[in-house]
């Protein structure tokens, strides 16, 4: 019984790695073509290794190259991703590299981001490898859906982000901004008036409460547990975004990360489905949370079945909850970082805050349509620190960009922030501060006008956007009303890669009360 039981085990670790090599053999052939197509057309790019592909010379570059972050410096490229770089330089803004297990087309030249842009999702959508790193924390929503069932899901949820619904959000804003506002307050009380404060989890708490109310219609206290394991996730899932090049095997292994991604995305679907139940179970609720459980049971045509009405449901919270929030918040740190380093134009914005505003117990529409000054902070902040710095595509079919031929399975990544600070669109001082570039508007900011993407590009830019700026506003025009904002002597400027580029060691500044 025993040497059955053993010849058992062995047949199916046998199995197992049979599989793993037929797969790894196929994932090898399709990355071949691949870049044989693409060489032939005189795209260039660093040799690859057989299972590691460009990953271990990415290393060695990061590792010599990598310099020492300047405390005034927002161009943090050099700093986490010099080997991009260094290829371009050397290979020209498209160029091809692999992680072993991916072929990817790397894509900084004008002409082809905005044909890039001009696809349909049905030619160009989100990789399937995404699918599968990120599925813990963006399960099967919106995010990471391609053609028709891309389409289903924006169908459901844009209408809860148009005009119309944002304009009846603004005082849900303003009363999740309350707590901020007393708690400092209280703190600055203690301390004489001016105190150092770390604004990392504050705005992160601020942000989450605003989705909480507007969307799901409770307060930040009903989902903070949702929002931490959601934090706990992102940082473990970027974590192992670093582990390129074998991550196709890494995914199979009971590693103790993976149990630990596991552990905790089954926790959030857990409080999810508590959160959706007790909906389900209230009526007269109009918000988002409704609209995506309407969504999830019913497609109009047919009733979905039980585990497709799940993922539906779970997936796009998950999506609304990290997305709606940590995005917004962590563009919050970086404005309230750069103005103040730069007290001129937190003066500026102070000013035309308090002009505005007028001491107004509640703002509107109107009065947030007149804060241009910081407005143009925001898009500054935006263009020097876009939360979500990478774009990435698959070519679902067959396609030509920009006059290439990019085979269906090809990777296209488009960095944000590249862009951004491309000297050619934007000038020898795209690395600084510098607000007034959107004086005449985001159109004619930079040339092209497509290399300012922050809210993504073509028909799938952010759903959100809106609601985002619409915060941002509120947020800041009260706190620029009640606090100054000076540099933090213990701050150390490292910004980190994390799904979203955030200060790495948080954000202390010294506040000080008007």
């Amino acid at each position: 019984m025993e040497e059955l039981l053993v010849i058992v085990i062995v047949l199916l670790i046998a199995s197992s790695a049979l599989s793993y090599l037929l797969h790894l053999h196929q994932l090898c052939r399709r990355s071949e073509n691949i870049r044989q197509k693409l060489r032939r057309q005189g795209i260039e790019g660093p040799k690859p290794t057989l299972l590691y592909g460009n990953t271990i010379e990415m290393k060695r570059i990061q590792k010599k190259l990598k310099p020492v972050q300047k405390q005034d410096a927002n161009d943090y490229l050099s700093t986490l991703f010099p080997h991009f770089l260094l290829w371009r330089k050397i290979y020209g803004p498209v160029f091809l590299y692999s992680t072993g297990a991916l072929e990817i087309l790397h894509v900084s030249d004008p002409d082809m981001v905005k044909d890039i842009g001009q696809r349909t999702p049905s030619e160009l959508g989100k990789p399937n490898y995404l699918k599968r790193s990120r599925k813990a924390l963006f399960g099967g929503g919106i995010s990471l859906a391609n053609g028709d069932e891309w389409a289903y899901h924006r169908k459901i949820i844009a209408p809860e982000f148009f005009t119309d619904k944002i304009k009846g959000m603004i005082q849900l804003i303003e009363d999740a901004t309350v707590p901020v506002l007393e708690s400092w307050e209280g703190i600055l009380d203690d301390a004489g008036g001016s105190s150092e404060i770390v604004v990392d989890d504050y705005l992160r708490n601020l942000s989450a409460d605003v989705i909480s109310r507007a969307c799901f219609g409770s307060s930040f206290a009903k989902g903070e547990e949702i929002f931490c394991k959601l934090r706990q996730l992102q940082k473990a899932i970027s974590q192992q975004d670093a582990l390129v090049g074998l991550s196709a095997v890494w995914k199979h292994l009971l590693m103790k990360a993976n149990r630990e991604i596991g552990k905790l995305d089954e926790e959030v679907r857990l409080l999810i489905l508590a959160v959706t139940k007790e909906r389900s179970n209230c009526k007269g609720n109009d918000d988002l949370l409704r609209a995506i459980i309407n969504g999830g049971t019913h497609d109009g045509r047919s009733h979905k079945s039980t585990i497709e009405a799940e993922g539906f449901i779970i997936g796009n919270c998950k999506n609304i909850y990290f997305a709606g929030h940590e995005t917004t918040a962590v563009t919050a740190i970086w404005c309230l970082m750069l103005l103040a380093t730069h007290p001129e134009w937190q003066d500026c914005a102070r000013a035309e805050a308090l002009e505005v505003c007028h001491g107004r117990t509640r703002l509107d529409v109107d009065v947030l349509r007149h804060l241009k000054i910081l407005t143009m902070v925001i898009q500054e902040t935006l263009r020097l620190y876009p939360p979500a710095w990478m774009m990435m595509r698959e070519a679902l079919k067959d396609i030509k960009i920009g006059g290439l031929d990019i085979p269906q399975g090809t990777v296209i990544q488009v960095a944000r922030s590249m862009l951004h600070l491309d000297t050619d669109a934007w000038g020898p001082d795209a690395s600084q501060f510098r607000p007034d570039r959107f004086a005449n508007g985001m159109a004619m900011a930079c040339k092209p006008a497509h290399m300012y993407m922050p809210f993504g590009h073509g028909p799938r830019t952010c759903i959100g956007q809106n609601l985002a700026m619409t915060e941002l506003k509120v947020v800041l025009a009260r706190l620029l009303s009640r606090f100054a904002f000076a540099p933090s002597p213990s701050y150390q400027h490292a910004p980190v890669f994390r799904l979203t580029i955030e200060p790495g060691f948080g954000m202390p500044l010294v506040v000080t009360r008007l």
